[in-house]
């Protein structure tokens, strides 16, 4: 069946006919494909019609070339299973997204070319976006509504009024998308200020607003360059994400459903972000930069209606009445709500192998001499972690250590000797005294997540300019990249607690602990790791993200289809020490 979505007179036509939309986020890439049809079906119980999610451009060519549409990333499924449920789908395939998603979803091999400039008519940036384009868009063009399926529109660039104002690029965009046969509805969508629907919305295409209040405010502000088009909120945001080191955010679910209901009677249609969170697994995770470097932390919560494991929230019921209010339906025309996902305890897991970082970068990474420390995209690597190691000549009393733009956080370490961390939101340098004979420096560095959004977009990861015992350069490194995508190939060994021959026991310093745990019965889970400092966590192999002992966030969740019947291996990274090598895994989540 074709649908064709228009917008006309002020509002928007599905076959002819008025259509309000109600949308919800929900991003196939934060949450395990087995869960799709689980939110999308409580998307529905909610009352909702349409469903929106990004394309991370990283996701889908990890490697410059290389393609990647299967498991978490087949977009495809995710949309078939949509439509197939009977939900309308909205898709923002822009190479940009924004979304508190590493670099915005740009891929981090872009960096390679450091004289690229980003979202902009640069014939280099261009060619990468076609050849994408090529492999991806042909996936989405199959499932418009105008070929029978579930997507009644695109977007073409994501809040570019917030960043720039090439409106070529925006056109160039929109062309390359009907070139390549895309014939859905197309729109912009901006916050509704002066700045940003002027470089970011251009003629002929739809335009639509971001917010999270004061709707009446935004919507008059649009009419003022959108006089005869529908109002849509493309992002109302109901909630909010989390950085490190602050607190956890929520919101009223009373102050949500009321801003909703003053946006339905105004006739708006309404696009929630998000209406489900879900997680940023592995090192996905993005940052921002005001005032300073804060990265975002795993969990995707986003005090959104649908929690980050799926659970019906107080703001759900508040939304789904405000809905059932407006259409004039008692909510048992809902559809149901699916069964609650069980929730297991599984205890006390003790980690009972080890493996030392340092002792072992031979083993995990292949070492590479430069003259000067360079970032991690000078070396094809995009995430995870990066050894700089050098001899440092000596004696040298009363001297400091700088690292020039070292993004993020790196630890230091002398002869193996753990002497500091420094921090690019903290970058003071560090005193150090070097002994006659002199000694070996070895700085581990973590990249936590690239800027997502601003001006400060390009952001290299490792040692960024150089390293300095006070204004004399370091030269003369031998690197080791440690992306981490694998943790099969780690040399474990049995610990050897309280026995002499174990050095590094009661020493700080990055070291891998494996153990195993029995599943009779499958159920989501969530992992404490209270005593512990900072690090990752794998579950049979699957990087489930970062934690840190500073929050807000306390555990990690551990959906139930990562696990499977008897035996499972759990691997944490642990950058400094840990109290006891024992994790909790608990049936109830602790975002702080």
């Amino acid at each position: 069946m074709v649908a064709i979505l228009q917008a006309r007179d002020k509002q928007f036509l599905l076959d002819g006919e008025p259509f309000q939309i109600l949308s919800g986020a929900i991003h196939y890439f934060r949450v395990v494909p087995e869960y799709w049809e689980d939110r999308l079906l409580k998307l529905k119980a909610c009352g909702f019609n349409t469903v929106e999610t990004y394309v991370p451009w990283n996701l889908h060519e990890p490697q410059e070339n290389v393609y990647n549409f299967d498991g978490i990333a087949n977009i495809e499924r995710f949309i078939t299973l949509a439509g197939e449920l009977g939900l309308h789908v909205i898709v923002r395939p822009s190479p940009y997204i924004c979304a508190e998603w590493e670099f915005g979803g740009l891929p981090a091999w872009l960096l390679q070319y450091t004289y690229m400039k980003l979202r902009c008519m640069d014939a280099t940036y261009l060619m990468k976006v076609d050849r994408y384009y090529d492999e991806l868009i042909p996936r989405l063009t199959r499932l418009q509504s105008t070929n029978g399926g579930p997507i009644i529109a695109m977007q073409i660039e994501n809040e570019y009024g917030s960043y720039g104002n090439d409106t070529a690029y925006l056109t160039y965009l929109r062309e390359g998308l009907t070139k390549r046969g895309v014939d859905v509805l197309l729109f912009t969508s901006d916050g509704p200020e002066d700045g940003m629907l002027q470089g970011g919305t251009i003629p002929g295409t739809l335009a639509t607003v971001n917010f999270g209040s004061r709707p009446e405010e935004a919507f008059e502000k649009f009419r003022e360059y959108r006089a005869d088009e529908p109002l849509m909120c493309m992002e109302y945001w109901n909630g909010w994400f989390d950085h490190w080191l602050k607190p956890h955010h929520t919101r009223d679910a009373g102050d949500v459903a009321d801003v909703f209901d003053r946006m339905l009677r105004a006739g708006a249609s309404v696009n929630f972000y998000m209406f489900h969170g879900g997680t940023n697994f592995g090192f996905y995770n993005g940052a921002n930069f005001a005032e300073k470097y804060e990265a975002t932390i795993t969990s995707y919560d986003y005090d959104s209606p649908l929690s980050e494991c799926g659970d019906e929230t107080e703001k759900f019921r508040a939304v789904r009445s405000v809905i059932a209010r407006y259409l004039e339906k008692d909510e048992k025309e809902f559809s149901a709500f699916p069964a609650p996902i069980a929730k297991k305890s599984y205890g006390r897991v003790a980690l009972t192998e080890k493996a030392d970082l340092l002792g072992q970068l031979s083993q995990l990474s292949t070492p590479i001499q430069r003259t000067c420390p360079e970032p991690m995209e000078m070396f094809g690597q995009s995430y995870g972690f990066i050894v700089y190691s050098t001899q440092v000549s000596g004696p040298r009393t009363g001297e400091k250590l700088h690292l020039q733009e070292v993004h993020d956080r790196a630890q230091i370490f002398l002869d193996g000797v753990y002497r500091g961390t420094i921090e690019r939101w903290d970058p003071r340098p560090l005193p150090l005294d070097i002994p006659a004979e002199g000694a070996r420096l070895d700085i581990v560095v973590e990249n936590m997540g690239r800027v997502n959004y601003g001006p400060k977009l390009k952001d290299y990861k490792g040692i960024t300019e150089g390293v300095r015992f006070n204004n004399q350069f370091l030269f003369d490194w031998t690197i080791y990249p440690l992306p981490l995508d694998k943790v099969d190939a780690i040399p474990f060994v049995r610990s050897m607690k309280n026995v002499e021959q174990d050095e590094t026991q009661d020493q700080e310093r990055p070291t891998f602990y494996r153990g195993e745990f029995h599943v009779e019965e499958a159920g989501d889970t969530f992992i404490r790791l209270d005593g512990w400092s900072k690090g990752v966590v794998w579950i049979n192999g699957f990087n489930l993200g970062r934690y840190w002992e500073k929050g807000p966030q306390r555990t990690l969740y551990v959906p139930a289809p990562l696990l499977r019947k008897g035996s499972n291996e759990i691997i944490v990274f642990e950058l400094h020490r840990t109290e006891e090598p024992v994790v909790v895994l608990t049936d109830s989540p602790d975002l702080g």
